[in-house]
């Protein structure tokens, strides 16, 4: 996939409000950590996570897209009207139907002659969203268009430490533990084909999509029967296949990555990368032979905020001035399933 004309034009965000520590996610889970002879401080040990961030209850995934949307509106000085396309693109929806873009779009005001529609594939909702909106542009279909994403951990986070509590096995707690990660948060991109502000800034060079759905099984949430006549959501996710297979899967695309955007491992200045945790982000760096320095991550007071950290990730990077004017960025995205998208940036 290549792109000439396909500009990252601005970033909006929204942070959770709700900040919990791992120290009282843990303290919530004393009961467990008795049966299993745990000592407090695991959870940050394990996952380098300190803190997360999690939403009122209640609180509607629309609202969050919509904040988010008009900040990245707001800063790239474009109309509603404009916009040729809005994609939801979060794990988390409020309806099977109708899309949650549909909210989202009300919100904001976008034109009914725009393509407002859902798309959802793990947390690669957002990277894909962008490839849906680029190809658009590099068409000539639309000028501007909007990608939009939510999650919220708080509910699934309650259901299954209430599991843990019922079930105290070491095996529930290791296909648990991943659940524990979910931060929560809300965020915007906006592409355009450089006609508004005409600045050349963030150019989307291209990018890979490859992936591994033998490995469909590894980490799965959804709802599931509860044995009363009824669903209750569930979550489980097994950690080490899911690092080890998503790193194996993450070198070949890496392998046809660069070549593709036309750059070699060298001239790659910086990288963002999904936000899963410490173990992750060392492993893939290492297999990729990139160095520490050139990352920059969120992870440690975030958490894992699905289709939202990467993405939130770099808009943080920019706004701190860790991307400059003229940085070859790539964007490293996995999504259980298995899939892995890269995309390339002239920052």
């Amino acid at each position: 996939m290549k792109y000439s004309k396909v500009y990252i034009e601005s970033f909006g965000y929204e942070l959770a409000p709700v900040v919990v520590t791992s120290d009282e996610l843990e303290a919530r889970l004393e009961p467990l950590y008795k049966t299993l002879h745990f000592t407090p401080g695991q959870l940050q040990a394990l996952t380098g996570i300190r803190e997360r961030r999690w939403w009122e209850p209640g609180f509607q995934l629309s609202k969050g897209a919509i904040a988010a949307g008009k900040k990245a509106l707001a800063a790239a000085g474009i109309s509603p009207n404009e916009i040729g396309a809005l994609l939801y693109t979060g794990v988390c929806r409020e309806r099977f139907e109708p899309a949650t873009a549909c909210r989202v779009a009300a919100g904001l005001g976008v034109s009914g002659n725009a393509a407002i529609y859902d798309l959802s594939n793990a947390c690669l909702g957002v990277l894909n969203g962008i490839l849906e909106v680029a190809n658009r542009i590099e068409l000539g279909q639309i000028r501007a268009g909007l990608v939009v994403s939510c999650e919220s951990a708080r509910d699934i986070n309650d259901v299954m430490i209430a599991k843990m509590l019922e079930d105290r096995s070491m095996e529930n707690f290791a296909s648990s533990l991943a659940t524990l990660t979910g931060g929560s948060g809300a965020v915007a991109v906006l592409l355009t084909d450089g006609s508004f502000s005409k600045s050349g800034r963030r150019r989307l060079r291209g990018g890979i999509a490859q992936a591994a759905p033998e490995h469909h099984g590894l980490c799965l949430w959804g709802m599931i029967p509860d044995g009363r006549g009824g669903y209750e959501q569930s979550m489980s996710t097994d950690a080490v296949s899911v690092m080890n297979y998503g790193v194996e899967l993450g070198r070949r695309t890496w392998d046809e990555f660069l070549p593709e955007v036309g750059w070699r491992e060298t001239d790659v200045d910086r990288v963002i990368c999904h936000q899963v945790g410490s173990a992750h982000q060392s492993a893939i760096l290492k297999t990729l032979g990139i160095s520490l320095h050139k990352d920059f991550t969120s992870y440690e007071f975030l958490g894992n905020m699905g289709t939202v950290s990467l993405p939130l990730t770099a808009a943080l990077a920019d706004e701190r001035e860790v991307l400059s004017a003229g940085d070859r960025v790539a964007l490293l995205g996995i999504g259980s399933g298995l899939n892995c998208l890269m995309l390339g940036v002239d920052w």
